[in-house]
């Protein structure tokens, strides 16, 4: 794993949001040294760019409110964020937390350091990236559960089925329209409805 991603950060893509100074440019040129392809911008854009796989960006107390608009106005998943800052203090703390940042590089920026810091965010980045989908297939799931359990009720209360023969009821329709058992459980539950629907009609 580890070897991967530091093979990945050659040709990584980054976006760079810093003033165009000498510490900015410098930075840029450490970043090309190790490999990356690198974009710069400043001020701050109203959203990142959408081929950005990382982010650096400079983190103080003039950035606060365009660093907020900036999280605010992305509607996508935010990539891996490396904040680059001055000093520590609970203000500039607090804004480190709230833009997400997966690894801080302290000011001035040096050569020293910079690979490790990129390694590790974007380590925690796809570790990240990994529990957000297993949590997004297990909600799925619970959800299809859920769903199932729902129309095994239905069939026990309207044909008077044990729980065994609902689930075996839907499992059968379900093969037999060569479909998912989840979605023949919502259509069980929509026919259901539709007639409680109809029956409650004058």
């Amino acid at each position: 794993m580890a070897i991967e991603i530091l093979r990945d950060l050659r040709g990584l893509r980054i976006e760079v949001m810093h003033p165009p100074d000498a510490e900015g440019i410098s930075l840029v040129e450490h970043l090309h040294r190790i490999g990356c392809i690198t974009s710069t911008v400043w001020p701050f854009p109203e959203e990142f760019a959408p081929t950005s796989d990382l982010i650096v960006l400079a983190v103080d107390h003039d950035s606060r409110e365009p660093l907020r608009r900036l999280l605010r106005g992305q509607a996508r998943k935010l990539p891996t964020v490396i904040g680059i800052v001055e000093y520590e203090n609970p203000s500039i703390l607090q804004l480190v937390l709230e833009i997400g940042a997966h690894a801080v590089i302290e000011r001035p920026v040096r050569p020293f350091g910079l690979l490790t810091q990129l390694a590790i965010a974007r380590s925690l980045w796809l570790r990240q990236q990994e529990t957000d989908s297993r949590v997004c297939k297990l909600e799925r799931k619970l959800a299809g559960i859920q769903k199932i359990q729902r129309a095994r009720l239905i069939l026990i209360a309207s044909q008077g089925l044990s729980e065994e023969d609902a689930y075996r009821t839907i499992r059968r329709q379900a093969m037999s329209k060569r479909i998912p058992m989840e979605e023949m459980a919502v259509a069980i539950i929509h026919a259901h409805d539709q007639e409680s629907g109809q029956a409650r009609m004058p």
